[in-house]
């Protein structure tokens, strides 16, 4: 009995120890690693897409996946759901035991973030191609609707145009704007249009904003490039800015919402005319041979040479759309596609990156005024910010981390590819952002602060331009007058030729 009785206390204690464990665990993952629902562009209006829990893991992870990332991750739960670019490939993935969920694809190019509401996912699809008649998108677009759990495609929603924006749900609906200038009301449940909005602009990748029953979006061509305020419950515009010297940005930037406020960018044109050489290094040998005619003979053709762009940021009265502040990021050469920054608000400030200056921004929400700077790298994305670090990321792999009062950069750390034009987001104190390169990255922040990493994808700035220069002076001078003598030659043996 007393043999027993022993045995009896041993297996109770080991019982005992063994359940200790497991409650000493679970707290890890009792709390989700983010939130449950991602209802809009970057989760909130201020397009800072920032969730804390209770979850206390560490976790570090490069998923890969089959092609370009050019949209957000988002973080449902334990999951993260990723969009490919090309392939238009569509992935689940567990953060917590690191396996793929699920997989499937879209007919078309994903740009669009994959929302969550009510369990169940949303994305837009489209490219951004232009048709014959001024819509823009070619092929299958968009938006499609699918179970988060199995992958399952519930139903697909077709448009004229493309579904780059990513799609907000609000009151029991989803709005999607698009390529064939028409914002949509779509049932979640039926994928079956309740209604629909003429815009009269493309809208290329300015994901609306929703703000207490009000939707906010840039529209671009035909010129004037517009920005509204909808009013969704009367289905009608309650007001339309135009900027008449606005030529790109306004309908890729997706706004951002400060108290009563909409901010957003866009470029302007300025009179500063690139050299025939800038449009080569900057566009190639085709655009170099048009920028020389328009030079020429522009005036006459009604066809003005290519300029360097201002980028500007404006803020608008919320009700009116009256522009209250806006200011030049600055004057720099074009980049090709997401031309403008997009820009996120957090503690009163405005956080923006500027592609043509490749600089990192941060103001004054309320009055505009410049708070600090930092040059950078190309850079196309909104960052993200938390705990008064402000994260931004570039197109040579690079995030950056600054304090968010005075510019003060705290950490800079290499990842990999272009991040862009997916942006960072933050998750229980863990950066994810996608690249180009095919991967999602996931690290806690604290390995970025403290790091000074240099990007391998740096150019040899002497090599470049010792190439650029023969190459330059051979495509655009040696060949035009090689072709010219042929054609002078040529043309001399014929009326020869005729003569006799």
């Amino acid at each position: 009995m007393k043999s027993y009785s022993r045995i009896h206390k041993l297996f109770l204690l080991l019982c005992l120890m063994v359940f200790s464990t497991i409650v000493s665990v679970i707290p890890v993952f009792a709390d989700d690693f983010g939130p449950s629902e991602w209802s809009q562009y970057r989760l909130n209006p201020e397009n800072n897409p920032v969730y804390h829990s209770e979850f206390d893991s560490r976790l570090k992870d490069i998923i890969n996946t089959g092609d370009e990332i050019r949209s957000t991750p988002v973080v449902i739960g334990n999951n993260v759901f990723i969009g490919n670019h090309n392939s238009g490939g569509i992935y689940s993935y567990n953060l917590i035991n690191k396996k793929m969920n699920w997989q499937t694809k879209a007919p078309n190019w994903i740009h669009s973030e994959i929302i969550n509401v009510n369990n169940q996912l949303f994305v837009g699809f489209g490219n951004r191609f232009y048709q014959e008649d001024g819509s823009r998108g070619t092929g299958k677009s968009g938006l499609m609707s699918l179970d988060p759990k199995s992958g399952e495609i519930l139903w697909t929603f077709e448009t004229k145009g493309e579904v780059m924006p990513t799609p907000a749900y609000y009151d029991g609906t989803v709005f999607i704007t698009t390529g064939d200038k028409h914002l949509y009301a779509i049932d979640p449940k039926s994928g079956t249009e309740k209604w629909k909005l003429k815009l009269g602009h493309v809208v290329s990748m300015s994901s609306p904003n929703i703000k207490d029953g009000k939707l906010y979006v840039g529209g671009g061509l035909p010129h004037p490039y517009s920005f509204f305020g909808i009013d969704l419950t009367t289905k009608q515009i309650l007001w339309e800015t135009e900027f008449n010297n606005v030529y790109a940005g306004l309908d890729d930037v997706p706004p951002v919402i400060f108290e009563n406020l909409v901010i957003t960018t866009a470029l302007e044109r300025t009179d500063e005319i690139l050299s025939v050489r800038e449009v080569y290094e900057r566009k190639g040998i085709v655009q170099a041979y048009k920028q020389m005619i328009k030079l020429a003979i522009g005036d006459f053709i009604n066809k003005p040479p290519l300029s360097l762009p201002n980028h500007v940021m404006y803020a608008m009265d919320i009700k009116s759309g009256e522009v209250i502040w806006k200011d030049s990021l600055g004057i720099g050469p074009m980049v090709t596609n997401n031309k403008s920054g997009a820009p996120i608000v957090y503690d009163g400030k405005i956080f923006v990156g500027s592609p043509i200056n490749e600089t990192f921004y941060s103001y004054d929400a309320k009055t505009g005024k410049k708070l600090w700077t930092y040059k950078s790298n190309v850079n196309k994305v909104p960052p993200v910010a938390d705990k008064g670090v402000v994260y931004f990321t570039d197109t040579k792999g690079l995030v950056y981390a600054f304090n968010v009062e005075n510019g003060e950069l705290l950490g800079k750390k290499y990842l990999g590819g272009k991040l862009s034009p997916s942006g960072p987001v933050l998750m229980n104190d863990h950066l994810i952002v996608g690249s180009q390169n095919s991967n999602v990255y996931v690290l806690p922040t604290n390995e970025i602060n403290g790091e000074n990493d240099s990007s391998p994808e740096q150019p040899n700035v002497n090599e470049q331009t010792k190439k650029s220069i023969y190459s330059f002076i051979f495509l655009v001078y040696v060949v035009p007058i090689l072709a010219l003598i042929i054609f002078l030659g040529l043309t001399i043996f014929v009326i020869k030729k005729l003569r006799k």
